[in-house]
This record gives structure tokens, sequence and C-alpha cells, in this order.
């Protein structure tokens, strides 16, 4: 199957991601939208308030796992804002490699059971683009934390569009230095603050691509 690939991703955590993935399913219900969080673990990666956030998996360096409720947790939230499905991929620091067979098999295995599935795949990811060209790649930023992960400078240049959760942009270059705002620079920015509804301009931009993308092969 080929698949329209939206990716969420972002410069440090705490900043809505999970929150945009799910304004994004909510505002476009008849994509019926297959949604994941892939989740890297060890070294600090994943972690909440100081303290390891025991997703790793005990036996193996990756695992997948389907979501069946809609809860407080990042894949139930998915589910909650309307996503037909909805999973969980985490793998060790270093070896999302090995996890992405995962992915496919069970994209498989879910189109084998569900042939009517509409290949639409929302994913909260940065690490996801050393392996995939997604259909877009949408970079949510906020210019009053100054931590910038690795991963997301290295793809800044390839996002589509970016959401700021906050207004003050005029201050990125003081509150990046490590990361060159200027890659961000030429691409559509949009205001949207947490609790905000999606920016009538990016909804479109999304709604082009849904109609216009014949997708990818995962």
């Amino acid at each position: 199957m080929q698949w329209r690939v939206i990716v969420v991703g972002g410069h440090t955590r705490s900043i809505g991601k999970t929150q945009l993935v799910c304004d994004l399913i909510s505002a476009f219900p008849e994509s019926d939208w297959i949604a994941g969080k892939i989740t890297q673990y060890g070294h600090g990666v994943c972690a909440q308030n100081g303290e390891n956030c025991d997703c790793a998996p005990e036996e193996h360096v990756c695992a997948i796992s389907w979501e069946k409720h809609a809860n407080e947790t990042d894949s139930g939230r998915f589910l909650a804002a309307g996503a037909r499905q909805s999973f969980w991929l985490r793998t060790k620091q270093g070896f999302l490699a090995e996890g992405l067979p995962l992915l496919r098999g069970a994209l498989r295995e879910l189109e084998s059971k569900s042939p009517d599935t509409a290949g639409n795949l929302i994913l909260e990811s940065n690490t996801l683009l050393q392996f995939l060209k997604p259909s877009m790649y949408l970079m949510v930023v906020d210019p009053t934390k100054a931590d910038f992960k690795d991963s997301a400078r290295l793809q800044m240049d390839r996002a589509s569009a970016v959401i700021f959760r906050d207004a003050t942009s005029e201050n990125r270059d003081a509150a990046w230095p490590a990361a060159s705002a200027k890659l961000l620079d030429g691409k559509p920015q949009f205001l949207q603050r947490l609790g905000e509804e999606l920016p009538l301009e990016l909804r479109q931009q999304v709604r082009d691509m849904l109609g216009d993308t014949k997708g990818i092969a995962i």
C-alpha cells in the first residue's frame, strides 16, 4: 500500500507534539488515520522530570504495541482524537532501523485485516526522518525553550511547515544558540498556542497534501 505520511516532530520535550497530532486527527476525521508514536529510550532520551519513563521493552531492543483504549497515554490520546488505530513503537537509542521492520509488518497485517484502510499515517517522531521521506514534516518549536535536540536540528531544513507555540519568533536566534534558525526561513510558519485551534492556513496545507499526494511505500 502507498501511504500518505505526516511526521510531527519538535526541538524539545513538552511543546505539544502529541497535541498537534491529536489536532490534525480531529480536524480530518474522514482521513481514517493510523497514528503512532515512536520513542527511543536510554541515556535520558525518553525521560520525564528527570526520571526514566519505563518505556523500554524488557526483552528486546525494540517493540511495537497497538493501543486498545482511549486513555491519557499518548497513543490513547490519538484514539480519543478519532484515529482508527494507534500504536507505540519503542526502540533502544540508535536502534530505530531495527524497529522499522516491526512497523512495516504491523502495517501489512493491518492492511490484510482491513483492506479498506485509507492509507493515511500520522507519526510523532524526529528520528524517523533518517529513514523515511514523509509526505509532510511538521516541526513544532517554542523560542521560550532553549533546549534543541540534535535529532531536530539535523532535520530543520526538511520541515514542510513550522508551528510556533509562542509568539516570540523574533527571539529565536538568541533562544537557540546551537541551531541555525535561518534554516526555517522561507518555510510556512504558523502560530498555534496550546489550546488554540489549528490555523486555517495550516489546515488548508494539510488538506492539499491529502488530496494531491499519491503516497509513499513504507
